[in-house]
């Protein structure tokens, strides 16, 4: 049978359908988004200034062949390799990432603080942790989490920590070793090598967005941009569009958030729904800020647990590539980001005063760079985490077997809703495996 596939959205998931679609040679397929453009959480976009902004920090780094394969299609040799600098930014003092494994910078009392509290972490937490909260104490111990684990995560999420699980943490944090620990203080040496992200690469021009705008341009002809979904009907396999239209399919892969999709399904059953108001996710707000003169910096990015900084993190986007400042002989570019529950109004100028001042107080730059200010840019990220509450595994296994067996396959960042799977290899490589579970029948690995 020659399945009708149709596909919601052109982000890295749908992009990595249609590129999976092409790859088997499937022609009856077509991908939907509401957007003019491609990409999605991973697309870039240019200022009039001429400085480019991704929407978030990414980096390209890969688990899969898969991936690695479109990427380099994509891009051919028009990327940057780089080894990761990353530091965070705590008692006006800059520690190497990961924190726990660098502790030797910190003035010495905090230093105290924190030995002792990972000495004591697994002797002196009885039990199983029940949370993510517990779960740092009985990691990191008291000191690190005072200082670091609880203010980062809490800014980062804007959740609290014991409404969050646990089991979702995996490579995202790096878990201590005593011993390793005691040796980089005593013997003061870096420990700066954790984590999959240790060296990246990214596109020579153009922002992580190039990656997509090249990849959609291969089948630029399964594509309809500007067409927002409106409606779903499950039982007759349709879709209607906002402006008029409906398109048939007999499978449907949606990377839209979860609850949206759930919520334009008519005649779903209420424990669906139930099941999908206790999914949980924040917003973000990007603010990228352009200078108008050359900083010697060669960071990368940097995480900010204090208040003395509204963002969590800060990307020096200008080292990631020349191409990101319209000089980089005269320019360069700070691009910070901030988390906000998901029912907290924004306030954009208030928010941009707020960061730059956050520069200032952590001496990314100094007051009289206000002056320097060449481009602000702001970019509103309607769904920026999708948070691995307590309740949301059991609300998963409610919503999406009954979703597949409508023939509705919801994947991606926040169409699958796990944290844990979202970078970008890992939304990519979920549109492909989705492609081989509908046409061959092969089972998918991040379900």
């Amino acid at each position: 049978m020659d399945k009708r596939i149709l596909i919601i959205g052109a982000g890295p998931t749908g992009l990595g359908a249609g590129y999976r679609l092409q790859e088997l040679g499937h022609t009856n397929w077509r991908i939907v988004e509401k957007n003019d453009h491609a990409g999605g959480l991973a697309a870039s976009f240019t200022d009039n200034q001429g400085f480019t902004w991704d929407v978030g920090g990414h980096v390209i780094f890969s688990h899969y062949k898969r991936f690695d394969r479109m990427v380099d299609q994509a891009l051919g040799s028009d990327y940057l390799e780089h080894l990761r600098e990353s530091w965070i930014r705590i008692l006006d003092t800059w520690i190497p990432y990961p924190f726990q494994n660098n502790l030797r910078y910190l003035p010495k009392e905090a230093l105290y603080q924190c030995l002792v509290g990972l000495l004591e972490a697994g002797r002196s937490f009885a039990g199983t942790p029940a949370n993510f909260r517990e779960w740092i104490l009985s990691i990191f111990g008291q000191g690190v989490a005072d200082l670091f684990m609880f203010p980062y995560n809490q800014k980062v999420w804007t959740t609290p920590l014991d409404h969050m699980a646990k089991d979702w943490i995996a490579e995202r944090v790096s878990v201590v070793d005593f011993e390793r620990v005691l040796r980089n203080v005593i013997l003061e040496q870096d420990d700066v090598s954790w984590g999959p992200n240790n060296m990246f690469r990214f596109p020579l021009r153009g922002g992580t967005g190039e990656i997509f705008r090249r990849t959609a341009e291969r089948f630029k002809d399964h594509i309809d941009y500007q067409r927002a979904v409106a409606w779903i009907d499950a039982d007759r396999k349709q879709i209607g569009f906002q402006g008029g239209g409906v398109l048939d399919y007999d499978a449907l892969v949606s990377t839209m958030p979860l609850d949206i999709l759930v919520s334009q399904i008519a005649n779903k059953p209420e424990q669906v729904a139930e099941a999908t108001e206790k999914l949980t996710a924040n917003k973000g707000l990007v603010v990228g800020v352009g200078f108008a003169r050359p900083d010697p910096s060669k960071k990368c990015w940097m995480y900010f647990p204090e208040d003395k900084s509204p963002c969590y993190r800060v990307t020096y986007f200008s080292n990631y590539s020349h191409n990101n400042v319209p000089d980089i002989t005269r320019n360069f570019s700070l691009m910070g980001e901030i988390s906000f529950p998901q029912d907290q109004a924004v306030d954009r100028d208030a928010a941009v005063e707020r960061t730059v001042q956050g520069y200032v107080n952590t001496g990314l730059i100094r007051e009289e760079d206000r002056d320097r200010i060449q481009s602000v840019y702001t970019i509103d990220i309607e769904y920026s985490y999708p948070v691995p509450t307590l309740q949301r595994d059991a609300a998963l296994n409610v919503i999406q077997p009954w979703l597949e067996g409508r023939g509705i396959y919801s994947r991606g960042r926040f169409g699958a809703w796990k944290y844990e799977v979202a970078n970008m290899d890992h939304s990519v490589v979920q549109g492909m495996e989705v492609v081989d579970r509908i046409l061959i029948v092969k089972a998918e690995c991040m379900v």
